[in-house]
């Protein structure tokens, strides 16, 4: 059984499905890995590395014409073309439902495992490509924000005077968020959060921030851990019960998203307009619609002297890790997919097992 890894073409992706070291683990297995040359190049894993880890360097046809291929990012319909008939594709599909890749691959009878529908269930955890991804982004955007923050973000003592600690609000208490939250901390900051979940107060807490509690008359709790769009009146209360927080802030993360639906808006223009000048937001949703209607997508916009960052990957800010942990995730997911067979590795029946079963995009 081959397993193919083509090289990501979408602009600024720098990241690779399978790093040297899981090729180890997968010829270990018994499969055949065939890697397109220089697919790890940008995030810092060279074609030697592979060679020597037990792959073989391969063009982009070889690559995309295997039993398997694992990808980071969608595939185009060119890419599509290239696979075969009948083969499996482990990767990030983008997709809240049908689209024309999804289709056009259903109907070259490709098994799609689109591994942002990995269910968030304890078994299924070391296969958590959003999760980890999360992690690193959360981390990521606090040294966007420090970069970007023309102060210091401890309090800082010296014979020349002192600084306080600047204010972090981080706002949605995911993953990402609590990433930021600690990694905020651990700058020395003086972190605020706030989630519409009342359950993540304790998890604020525990990180040595404080949480921001206000009273929505609902709650923001929804299935799987995520949080659920509020009413309209709630989300009008939340901006202006937030209003006078946010405008104390030095620096704002913003991380809230809603599975398939814009991005809600936390940080209104007029709370920006509120904002110290110098003051830094980083929204980290500024791809779903920005939790800023202020944002601009992949750049820095300067609106009333404060700086919102609008990143779009910050994964792939920090390429060598960032695939690492996503190489770690396909692993363990391809370790509950396969078995021994008399002659290799062998496909278990994929609807038959929770996890796999979620992860199938199927048509309607």
């Amino acid at each position: 059984m081959k397993i193919g890894i083509p090289k990501e073409i979408l602009a600024g992706e720098t990241r690779v499905a399978i790093t040297p070291d899981i090729v180890k683990t997968l010829v270990g297995k018994g499969l055949e890995v065939l890697v397109e040359s220089d697919a790890g190049e940008a995030a810092h894993f060279h074609n030697d590395a592979y060679i020597e880890s037990g792959a073989s360097i391969v063009d982009c046809a070889a690559a995309f014409g295997c039993d398997l291929v694992a990808k980071v990012r969608k595939p185009t319909t060119a890419e599509i073309s290239k696979m075969r008939d009948g083969a499996i594709y482990i990767g990030l599909m983008e997709s809240c439902g049908d689209d024309e890749v999804s289709a056009a691959m259903q109907a070259r009878n490709i098994t799609i495992l689109a591994l942002e529908r990995v269910p968030r269930i304890s078994r299924a955890q070391s296969m958590d490509v959003l999760s980890s991804q999360a992690n690193i982004s959360g981390y990521r955007a606090v040294i966007e924000a420090a970069s970007h923050f023309g102060r210091f973000v401890p309090l800082m003592m010296t014979s020349a005077g002192s600084a306080k600690p600047a204010r972090v609000v981080v706002l949605g208490v995911g993953v990402a968020g609590l990433q930021a939250i600690a990694t905020a901390r651990r700058l020395g900051g003086d972190v605020h959060a706030y989630d519409v979940r009342p359950e993540t107060k304790e998890q604020i807490e525990s990180l040595g921030a404080k949480a921001i509690e206000l009273d929505l008359g609902e709650s923001g709790s929804g299935e799987g851990g995520y949080a659920k769009e509020l009413s309209d009146e709630g989300k009008a209360r939340q901006q202006q019960l937030l209003a006078d927080e946010l405008s104390k802030a030095h620096v704002i993360i913003t991380t809230a998203q809603i599975p398939c639906r814009a991005a809600p808006e936390l940080v209104s223009a007029e709370v920006v307009e509120n904002m110290r000048e110098g003051s830094v937001i980083v929204d980290m949703a500024a791809s779903s619609g920005g939790n800023c209607p202020l944002s601009e997508v992949d750049k820095v916009a300067n609106k009333h002297g404060v700086l919102i960052v609008g990143y779009s990957n910050y994964p792939a800010m920090m390429p060598t890790d960032a695939s690492a942990f996503f190489a770690k995730n396909i692993a363990n997911l391809l370790g509950i997919m396969l078995e021994a067979g008399e002659d290799g590795p062998e496909l278990k029946d994929l609807d038959k097992d929770e996890i796999t079963a979620a992860a199938q995009l199927k048509s309607e």
